[in-house]
């Protein structure tokens, strides 16, 4: 006995195989599209980070050694997990992590509080002259580094500051490179750069606010505080966040302020900050191997505080959502 398909089953099957063949194309050009799109990026991450990276892992667990009782020439050795030993067991560089934890409760907090007040205070209109307002907060960030930390300095040392002499001459005597206020004028050449740049994000965030949901809050009888506060800053909390985030990474590389200002200070040593201890060990001890441990530890660190942040973020929005 002998069985045929039907005409329908038929015609279905034979329609059925185009189609999987146009969505196999479709997904082909997609994935060809997206590698295309995505070749630039995997480029540039691989030169700028994974290679440099790569290379830091590889020379710390090396170091160059002389045999015998010095004599000789060096020679390149395997040392395992030494240098990171070394490290973590150096109380210089554990005390450049507390500072700088020290450095981020102070700072980070400041930092996000004032930009995103200005950007509320901005966006309220009770300021005239927006335009104007933005770019004078905007213009000490377009200042570089170390022209900024140049400046302070100047400003804080005895003997040249007008400010100092200015204090002085209503006596008020302020060290600001002093050993409990050392800490503060960093604090306060960070924030004079980047405060109008974390401004302008958390006001083109603002931007972004319907219009209608700060009308609905404005009938029904909030003012421009509780508007602020309660209406616009939920609104902009992935940008609250981004801004903590990217904060927290730039303070963790501090640098550029302690170094210029350990010039004039004895309270700034050569390993005040982890940024320091791995400069030092790199250019002045030519402890490559150090360096390098030390690099690995603080990008370990860096990225673990970068996680959690992140963690702890997603988890109270999904709390907030239910």
């Amino acid at each position: 006995m002998t069985t045929t398909a039907t005409p329908a089953r038929t015609a279905a099957g034979a329609d059925a195989a185009p189609a999987r063949r146009a969505r196999m194309s479709t997904r082909r050009r997609e994935g060809g599209a997206c590698a295309v799109l995505m070749t630039p990026f995997l480029v540039l991450l691989t030169i700028v980070f994974l290679i440099p990276v790569g290379t830091a892992v590889w020379l710390s667990f090396f170091s160059d050694d002389q045999p015998g009782l010095g004599f000789g020439p060096e020679s390149t050795v395997f040392v395992g997990l030494r240098s990171y030993a070394a490290v973590l067991t150096d109380p210089t560089f554990l005390g450049g992590l507390g500072l700088v934890a020290v450095y981020c409760l102070i700072y980070i907090p400041l930092m996000v509080i004032a930009a995103l007040a200005l950007a509320l205070l901005l966006d309220s209109g009770v300021v005239r002259l927006r335009a104007s307002a933005q770019l004078a907060l905007y213009l000490p960030h377009a200042v570089p580094g170390i022209i900024a930390a140049i400046i302070w300095l100047y400003l804080y040392t005895p003997g040249i500051s007008p400010v100092v002499d200015l204090l002085a001459k209503g006596d008020i005597t302020i060290d600001f490179l002093g050993v409990n206020t050392v800490l503060p004028s960093i604090v306060n050449i960070a924030l004079w750069s980047n405060l109008g740049y974390n401004m302008v994000i958390f006001y083109a965030a603002l931007q972004a606010v319907p219009r209608e949901v700060i009308e609905a809050s404005v009938v029904d009888g909030a003012g421009w505080l509780r508007t602020a506060l309660q209406i616009k800053t939920p609104l902009v909390r992935s940008a609250v966040v981004m801004v903590a985030l990217f904060t927290l990474i730039w303070a963790l590389q501090l640098f550029t302020e302690p170094m210029l200002l350990s010039q004039s200070t004895p309270m700034i040593n050569s390993r005040f900050t982890p940024s320091m201890y791995i400069y030092d060990a790199a250019f002045t001890r030519n402890n490559y191997s150090l360096a390098a441990a030390a690099s690995v530890i603080l990008l370990c660190c860096t990225i673990a505080l970068s996680y959690g942040v992140t963690r702890f973020t997603t988890r109270s929005r999904e709390e907030a959502d239910r």
